[in-house]
């Protein structure tokens, strides 16, 4: 059986010699090394939102230009992620660190730099494939390096630093859209990556698995993997669009789904495949994979019509809006080391249905919301979405990474960071969904009811779209108090698909509370 090497680092480590050996023989240097690739990613994640508006006005983009920004990216980063962790464990973790901060940085300048919509798709795609590099092999490195009893810990403040940092993206983004320009959004993460760079340099030891380099590469295992994602993803992604029961949309799905089941059925086949079966043995792993999925989805997709609500409903700048989101980033700061010392005390059969009944608990409590609700109604549930994301991203994380061996941390980091993108991808994309489906739903009569003349009524039904978004379609040549009935209405019709919204991901979170609760039956093994 083999094992995991580490260069200056771990129980089975060679005598340290030097300055430099002495500081990558330190787990904390490298947790500290990882978190500024972790959250450069992050960051980068959540402010492209708040700058598509303006990329769009100042690169003349059409709606389905700006959509390819972020879905260019996503699909790069789904489909090689599993990769990007296979290629560390295999020829070094921190060498597909290094290259995946790297290539990162250079990406982003290039965006900023590319003056054409066509350009920025290219380099996007080119950061989610870098992306795909750097994340798998920050958690793997963690395991490599901590032992067991500390593991743990570690997991939670990456969680944090994770969590941390797609929760201040809205902040940071709308500062940086608002006082410097669109292009300042993808420069900062040079800054970062540099640090980054400089650190890991310095302190992080170079780990893989022992014998991997000579073992045959799965060729085939890596082709169909990333083209079962890539259909899956992009099925996903297109589901708001083209609709849900389209053809177009369950021909995607439905044919990467069959190609995923292929390559499992490859990989129970091959000596050294890409992504071992063997690993699903595990019910805290299998269950841990589902439930970060879950988590992720209703993360993403709530921040998403959250953000909608603020500025579009409630008038917020990017920056007002961000701000009043901070008791969800404060939130998560708390709850993720909270929720490693939990899952170390008790397992993440304890942790994993805490942290998703707080989130199914937040989920409820915006029922309760409506179009000038009061910032004292918001942050409670701001609060307990973030204790929860945070809770179960750290138990989560553990039950997948902690329980695989740790030759096969790279690709179990891989696998935690591939569900967890696609479950933001559904979350956002469904959520959408079910948002536009209410609003086209209850529009007519919020208009109605809200005493705008028929006429004008019948001419606002082409702009449920706009409704859909928070967007009330108001005009100049409209009189005063035709104009505010208008707004009223909107505003209604898009708490509607809010409460249904909120409602369904509410219900989610029971449902994951009790998959985590029966599911998993024992602590992570080490």
């Amino acid at each position: 059986m083999s094992s995991t090497s580490v260069e200056s680092a771990g129980p089975r480590s060679r005598p340290v010699h030097g300055k430099r050996g002495a500081l990558r023989a330190n787990p904390w240097l490298t947790l500290i090394a990882v978190a500024f690739g972790l959250f450069m990613v992050g960051l980068d994640a959540s402010v492209v939102s708040i700058a598509n508006p303006e990329i769009g006005r100042d690169l003349h983009a059409s709606t389905a230009d700006l959509q390819w920004v972020t879905n260019s990216y996503l699909l790069a980063l789904a489909a090689a992620l599993i990769l990007g962790g296979k290629l560390g464990d295999r020829f070094g973790r921190r060498t597909f660190y290094l290259a995946g901060v790297a290539g990162f940085v250079a990406a982003s300048v290039a965006i900023g730099l590319a003056g054409s919509i066509e350009g920025v798709l290219v380099f996007r795609a080119l950061q989610g494939l870098f992306g795909a590099l750097l994340m798998p092999n920050t958690i793997a490195s963690l395991r490599a390096v901590f032992p067991p009893r500390k593991f743990g810990m570690a997991v939670g403040i990456w969680a944090m630093v994770s969590t941390v940092s797609t929760a201040l993206g809205p902040i940071v983004g709308g500062l940086l859209v608002e006082h410097v320009g669109w292009e300042s959004v993808f420069y900062i993460n040079a800054p970062i990556g540099i640090v980054a760079l400089a650190v890991s340099a310095l302190v992080l030891p170079q780990s893989r698995q022992d014998g991997a380099a000579k073992e045959r590469f799965d060729l085939p295992g890596v082709v169909l993997l990333a083209l079962g994602l890539l259909a899956v993803v992009f099925g996903v992604v297109k589901g708001e669009t083209w609709g849900w029961s389209s053809a177009g949309t369950l021909g995607a799905i439905g044919a990467g789904i069959a190609v995923l089941l292929l390559f499992g059925w490859v990989e129970t086949r091959v000596a050294h495949p890409l992504l071992p079966m063997r690993l699903f043995r595990s019910p805290a792993l299998t269950v841990g994979a589902v439930i970060t999925a879950l988590n992720f989805f209703v993360l993403l997709g709530v921040i998403f019509f959250v953000m909608l609500y603020l500025q579009n409903v409630q008038g917020f700048s990017p920056v007002e809006a961000g701000v009043r989101t901070l008791p969800l980033s404060l939130a998560s700061v708390v709850a993720s080391p909270l929720g490693a010392a939990l899952t170390e005390r008790f397992g993440p059969r304890f942790t994993m249905p805490l942290g998703m009944a707080l989130q199914a608990a937040a989920c409820f409590v915006m029922l309760a919301w409506d179009a000038d609700s009061a910032f004292a109604v918001m942050w409670p549930p701001f609060v307990a979405l973030g204790l929860g994301a945070g809770m179960v991203l750290s138990a989560s994380s553990a039950a997948i990474v902690g329980n695989a061996p740790v030759r096969d941390g790279g690709v179990a980091g891989g696998l935690q960071a591939t569900v967890l993108q696609i479950g933001g991808a559904l979350g956002t994309s469904v959520l959408v969904s079910l948002i536009s489906a209410r609003v086209g739903a209850t529009y007519a009569g919020e208009l109605a009811s809200a005493g705008v003349p028929a006429p004008v009524a019948g001419g606002l039904a082409g702009a449920r779209d706009a409704v859909a978004m928070g967007v009330a379609p108001t005009s100049g040549a409209m009189p005063a108090q035709v104009r505010a009935a208008v707004v009223e209405a909107s505003g209604q019709a898009f708490m509607n698909g809010v409460h249904v919204a909120a409602l369904v991901t509410g219900v989610l979170c029971v449902a994951g509370a009790v998959i985590a609760a029966v599911g998993v039956r024992h602590r992570p093994a080490h």
